[in-house]
């Protein structure tokens, strides 16, 4: 369909998206913003009215365009246009505030950040929305645009929120910094870190400590910074400590890990690797391995679970990663966090802790590009309303066509004759999420169900006047998987059921 568009006129294009059945329009934009030629564009441009279209259609032009994987400038232009000077609807500015910082990242990936004007603008729109932030959720949406974009200039403003803003603001400034590069994590970042972790200037909510450890832990660590943190974990609640310890421990058994050699020889030390500090008996948990191995490739599934001292899940993280050749792709990063639940189940807090609002939501990485979060309940009015009124229905969190792959290249041969090689690569994903909380059987129920099919199409054409030859492969992979976690709070201890399902992989 793509290659159909790239040929056609502005023209054809608008007509096909106006006269299309509402239930394939969505579909069409995809294409259309894939495509990225003059005239698609124009035409989006012409089709899309931002103060008239269903919320639906917006957000899947938007997204369409942040996973572009080798934007232009065009469609920046496209998108900071359409979201300048209008009065939109909250959800339709996060989405395309998100878009706008994964949009700049890429275009600076591609070395035009300072050759083209457009990058600036979207850049200024960011920086801006954070200025002009007067509720917590924008100033959250803002850095975590900042955190797509993977600025090196930006990393400033970040350390400022990560260290001086409340429990929402550093939590979203610290994983975007957790976005960069090792290179851009420098002494500085690492002393913000230090202080945040051992909480020199003022309390932070426990989330905020671990994610800082994490940062301290995962980019070439010092041995001072590992020694600190386990010496640090005696004087921590049970399930923080145990869960920090396990953290420490994955990265032994991880060969790719930055900090292996340097845990090795800390842990040689028996007043660091001793049973008054690895005995701690958290059901916290933290655990990454390997799902595939191969010499170019490795892929591996990794789950963080947060426990709070009564046994309630306060935070669990489940990721899917891709190395190779030293590189990362963080292919699905899923969150769910719950707060406030403390206090609902006459729990005490911690001494120097703020009260939380009662609060549970998720937020998603895919591909790399950050998606807007999801707020499932906010105060104890929404969930009552939310367990009274549920739906049933899982909330979608992003579903579409994505052109994943799009690669085109003329390679001269030692003969004289020319070789042309295209090679594109489509991503069907429907990635929906459900938190089910029920008051009456004291449950909480949480899943992800996450389905792909991944379809490649390669062909290497030799064209001479004497000589005509073509190869052509065409692979395609589909998979499923399910998530599940559920937690029944009616008697101590807390009872827990986790569940990973992974469907037959059908490959052709």
């Amino acid at each position: 369909f793509i290659q159909m568009l790239r040929s056609a006129k502005k023209r054809d294009v608008l007509q096909l998206l106006r006269r299309a059945p509402e239930e394939t329009r969505p579909f069409l934009v995809e294409a259309a913003v894939a495509t990225q030629s003059v005239a698609s564009l124009a035409a989006l441009s012409d089709f899309l009215d931002f103060s008239q279209e269903p919320k639906s259609l917006l957000e899947k032009f938007l997204y369409s365009a942040a996973f572009s994987p080798r934007p232009s400038g065009e469609l920046l232009h496209l998108v900071l246009d359409k979201l300048e000077g209008k009065q939109l609807a909250p959800e339709i500015w996060e989405t395309g505030i998100v878009a706008v910082g994964s949009l700049v990242g890429k275009l600076c990936q591609q070395k035009l950040c300072g050759l083209q004007q457009v990058v600036e603008r979207g850049v200024e729109a960011i920086l801006r929305g954070l200025r002009d932030a007067k509720e917590e959720p924008e100033v959250v949406i803002s850095l975590l645009a900042l955190g797509n974009a993977r600025l090196p200039e930006t990393i400033p403003t970040l350390l400022e929120h990560a260290e001086d803003g409340p429990t929402a603001v550093t939590t979203a400034a610290t994983s975007a910094l957790q976005r960069f590069p090792t290179p851009h994590i420098s002494s500085k970042v690492k002393r913000v870190m230090r202080r945040i972790f051992h909480q020199k200037r003022k309390s932070y909510d426990k989330t905020c400590r671990l994610a800082a450890a994490e940062i301290l832990l995962d980019y070439h660590p010092l041995p001072m910074d590992v020694i600190n943190i386990v010496l640090a974990t005696s004087q921590m609640e049970t399930e923080v400590a145990t869960f920090l310890l396990l953290k420490v421990q994955s990265s032994l058994r991880d060969h790719h890990h930055l900090a292996r050699k340097i845990m090795k020889d800390i842990m040689e030390d028996p007043q660091i690797n001793n049973y008054n500090f690895f005995s701690k008996t958290g059901i916290s948990s933290s655990f990454s391995g390997p799902l595939t191995v191969t010499q170019d490739l490795t892929s591996t599934f990794g789950l963080d679970l947060l426990f709070l001292e009564g046994g309630f899940l306060r935070k669990s993280v489940s990721d899917f990663s891709l190395l190779s050749h030293g590189q990362r792709l963080r292919a699905a990063q899923v969150t769910f966090e719950a707060q406030g639940m403390e206090s609902m189940m006459g729990e005490n807090r911690s001494e120097g802790e703020e009260e939380p609002e009662l609060m549970a939501g998720m937020s998603a990485t895919f591909f790399d590009v950050q998606l807007r979060p999801v707020v499932f309940f906010q105060g104890y009015t929404d969930l009552m309303a939310k367990v009274l009124l549920s739906s049933g229905e899982p909330t979608s969190v992003v579903r579409g066509n994505l052109l994943l792959m799009d690669h085109h290249q003329v390679i001269p041969l030692q003969s004289g004759l020319q070789v042309t090689i295209k090679l594109q690569g489509g991503l069907g994903l429907d990635i929906s999420a459900d938190m089910d909380v029920s008051i009456w059987e004291q449950e909480l129920k949480t899943s992800v169900n996450t389905r792909g099919s991944l379809a490649m199409d390669f062909q290497a054409e030799l064209d001479s006047p004497f000589l005509q030859a073509t190869l052509r492969s065409q692979t395609e992979v589909e998979t499923s998987i399910h998530f599940d976690t559920k937690l029944r709070f009616s008697s101590s201890p807390v009872l827990m059921c986790l569940q990973l399902r992974e469907e037959q992989v059908p490959y052709r």
